[in-house]
């Protein structure tokens, strides 16, 4: 088994030659600066910019966030559950009942972004 490459056919160079010109040959697309940011408006219930749910990362974010707040002293929005034992599980609870004041922003590349209350959230 020798590892040599092997010449290419006419065929294959002329395939080649052609793929090389018709990337060449493509229009340039240059980013547009002129755009200005918009806020997308949020009804309820309509979510237009990612997933309808919380996605894993917002929901890390948020639980985080909470747990230090309540770490350093913030009151708690529920009744404390007895199987608490860390700020992280009561902020969990807080989340998975919607009841944390805050709104997520999702933002498109072209900086256009959305402002969505957390109980807007499936």
């Amino acid at each position: 088994m020798d590892n040599e490459l092997e010449p290419l056919t006419e065929k294959e160079q002329a395939k080649l030659e052609s793929r090389i010109t018709e990337i060449q040959e493509r229009q340039i697309i240059e980013k547009v600066e002129d755009h200005e940011v918009v806020e997308i408006p949020c009804e309820k219930g309509k979510i237009t910019i990612g997933p309808p749910t919380l996605t894993r990362f917002e929901k890390a974010r948020i639980m985080g966030a909470r747990a230090l707040q309540l770490s350093l002293g913030a009151p708690p929005f529920i009744e404390i559950p007895e199987d608490a034992r860390i700020s992280l599980d009561i902020s969990m609870v807080e989340l998975e009942k919607r009841v944390i004041p805050i709104t997520i922003r999702r933002v498109l590349p072209n900086g256009d972004y959305q402002n969505i209350p957390i109980d807007y959230f499936e």
